[in-house]
């Protein structure tokens, strides 16, 4: 009734873009934060400005992992290395810490200003889960995850949540690690092979796979399914209300 196998019993969903419309609210906030920083490393190099894609560079580089991981990755796309610095460090300083803090009240501020959406669908689909006995949990590298699902009125769908504060608390590596999966799997005392993992980032779909989770489910909201399939996901819906429809 699910369009799950079987023998799968617990539900694993990533937050932003599978359960609520953030992940727009996301790839703008790190656009800004990136564009700010490249356009002024540039006029200080003179060089020319190449701005960051909200798109392809999010996509690639940013989205489904960490904060920190996110800067990382983008700016050695660019052949940029920063010092990593402190989790104290301000918006203003110009080091890995510095920028992912910077990111972090750009999209606090997008959230507090524009509010948070759940995908109908998506609700439909938990509450189905629910109703049918499966277990659930929600997984995102956001720090900011409970507020978002609180801010969103489905925080008590779930049963756990493995997020940002989680992850650095017993230091599990990030997506693409299939780490956080993992750990949420083990939370509701399930086998990865008896899990589902609901991704619509590639770095998500990539951990559902090496996590060798029951089945991937790639959620296709800006047209990539093709690349969500490279990257893991056994079946790939534009929206998880679909799954209901094949029942």
């Amino acid at each position: 009734m699910l369009g799950l196998p079987d023998h799968v019993r617990t539900c694993l969903f990533d937050l932003d873009g599978v359960l609520t419309r953030t992940a727009k609210v996301h790839a703008a906030a790190w656009k800004e934060m990136f564009d700010s920083y490249l356009r002024g490393r540039a006029e200080r190099e003179g060089v020319p400005f190449v701005p960051f894609d909200a798109v392809r560079d999010y996509d690639e580089y940013v989205d489904g992992r960490p904060r920190e991981d996110g800067v990382r990755t983008f700016l050695a796309a660019r052949d940029i290395r920063l010092p990593d610095g402190s989790p104290d460090d301000g918006p203003d300083a110009e080091t890995v810490q510095g920028l992912g803090t910077r990111k972090n009240d750009l999209v606090l501020r997008k959230i507090r200003e524009e509010g948070v959406e759940a995908y109908e669908g998506s609700v439909a689909y938990v509450r189905a889960a629910r109703d049918a006995g499966l277990r659930r949990a929600v997984v995102s590298s956001s720090a900011n995850c409970r507020d978002v699902l609180a801010a969103a009125g489905i925080e008590d769908l779930f049963e756990e949540r493995i997020d940002g504060i989680v992850t650095h608390e017993q230091k599990l590596r990030g997506k693409p690690a299939p780490d956080t999966y993992l750990a949420a799997a083990r939370a509701l005392g399930a086998e990865p092979g008896a899990a589902a993992v609901f991704e619509d980032a590639l770095a998500g779909v990539e951990a559902g796979r090496a996590g060798g989770f029951g089945i991937v489910v790639g959620v296709d909201r800006t047209g990539q399914a093709a690349e969500l399939r490279r990257h893991g996901a056994d079946v790939v819906v534009k929206d998880l209300a679909e799954l209901l429809e094949s029942r």
